[in-house]
């Protein structure tokens, strides 16, 4: 089982969906998700939860939650999604990172650009790593 570990500073929007995706496009026994925030935001924004919704993955009611070191030792790779400096680092742990927009404020159409850039991630991610379903 892999784990994949998404990051951005809020945990309220990239690394939710992030999560989200992955949950969706993995197979269950290869591979788990974890989204986290150096600095969580008290809910995941309106705007994320509405073009997720559009696709028919429900994020209403999850919890940002923030990133710490023992949480980011449980992952197999680190994907952090613009909190720069303020996201760990782990000795050993493979780690990229996905220049994303902040869809906080967006419009509609800007989320969901950022919602389809961040699905094509994913899916090469899961293609790359061989945890298709």
């Amino acid at each position: 089982m892999k784990t994949y570990l998404f990051a951005c500073v809020h945990n309220a929007g990239r690394s939710q969906m992030a999560a989200a995706w992955l949950e969706a496009l993995a197979h269950p026994e290869k591979a788990r998700a974890i989204s986290a925030g150096t600095q969580p935001g008290a809910r995941v924004h309106p705007e994320v939860v509405t073009a997720m919704r559009e696709v028919g993955i429900e994020l209403e009611g999850r919890e940002p939650r923030r990133l710490t070191d023992e949480l980011a030792q449980e992952a197999t790779m680190l994907i952090t999604m613009g909190c720069g400096d303020a996201c760990p680092y782990v000795p050993g742990l493979r780690r990229d990172d996905w220049p994303l927009d902040d869809p906080k404020g967006r419009s509609v159409d800007e989320v969901r650009r950022i919602r389809d850039d961040v699905r094509a991630r994913v899916e090469a991610l899961v293609a790359r790593e061989g945890v298709g379903r």
